[in-house]
């Protein structure tokens, strides 16, 4: 099993609350060891708390068994942390893709403003800092006048 197999076989591994988009494309694969047909992944958690690493973590174990592991060791990092720079910017589009805006890239002055995953605007505005998970926000789109969620900037001051 080579180092590219893996990767290729994160890539299918979708996020549990998010089906659009795979741990990959949400920059969670830190490291990947392949020994002969041990692999080792390293992943690093949006958020320590998350209710779905359990999910995350089987679902890695299977994906990279099917690809031809004999064993596979899914280990959750603390550091270095995971931020949401991390994104690629296809895991971006597919965020927008299930309406979900992706995380502004900067963040002047701690204030924050995201598109509207369903026009394009940036008129929009944070109607609860709480969504239905710990990384999600409730925004409302002010053009289009939808709803939707918009995933929190997590960030690493300098």
């Amino acid at each position: 099993m080579t180092n590219e197999e893996v990767w290729k076989a994160l890539e299918t591994v979708k996020d549990p609350e998010i089906h659009s988009i795979s741990i990959v494309e949400l920059g969670m694969v830190e490291q990947v060891d392949v020994r002969d047909e041990a692999v080792s992944v390293c992943l690093l958690p949006t958020f320590l708390g998350c209710p779905a690493l359990d999910i995350i973590r089987t679902r890695v174990e299977e994906a990279v068994k099917q690809a031809g592991a004999s064993a596979v060791t899914v280990e959750f990092l603390r550091h270095p942390p995971w931020t949401s720079d991390r994104i690629s910017e296809a895991g971006r589009e597919r965020l927008k893709q299930f309406g979900i805006a992706p995380p502004p890239r900067q963040m002047p002055s701690g204030a924050w403003q995201v598109e509207c995953p369903y026009c394009g605007t940036e008129r929009t505005i944070m109607e609860n800092l709480f969504g239905p998970t710990a990384c999600r926000s409730i925004f409302y789109c002010k053009q289009c006048k939808n709803p939707f969620e918009a995933m929190k900037p997590v960030l690493i001051s300098g």
